[in-house]
């Protein structure tokens, strides 16, 4: 259940935001992070995907890391195993994220200590596609 807190952080970041960086987006159609950066792509957000192995996936570049991405983030929506997101979440307040959003089943205490001490916004454990539809967004 999303507390009411939780709820505040999860509207702002979804009407607020316009480009979201999608770290470990896979480029097969069948992976969640794909039909998530696609459904999100769809109802127009830019998506920069994030992923060494791809050169390109929905008809955008890819970057090996946040580090290489071009442009200004809002959003960092990860995708990765909840050991490796402190790292990340290091790399997104370095390069100005203002919120770090990390999908169902990925949760780190760390993660959410270092987004709170810089403070960005953070969500942990949730889908932001079903979030987006939930809400309608």
């Amino acid at each position: 259940m999303t507390g009411p807190r939780e709820e505040t952080i999860i509207k702002k970041i979804l009407n607020g935001s316009e480009v979201i960086a999608v770290v470990g987006l896979s480029d097969k159609k069948g992976r969640p992070s794909y039909r998530v950066a696609s459904y999100l792509q769809k109802h127009g957000y830019k998506i920069i995907p994030v992923n060494p192995g791809i050169s390109e996936v929905l008809g955008v570049k890819s970057y090996p890391d946040l580090e290489s991405v071009s442009c200004g983030i809002d959003v960092v929506d990860i995708f990765r195993k909840s050991e490796d997101v402190p790292a990340i979440v290091e790399s997104a307040i370095a390069k100005g994220a203002r919120a770090i959003w990390l999908q169902e089943g990925i949760a780190n205490e760390e993660a959410a200590r270092l987004a709170a001490e810089a403070g960005i916004d953070f969500v942990m454990d949730r889908c932001m596609r079903k979030e987006h539809g939930r809400l309608g967004s």
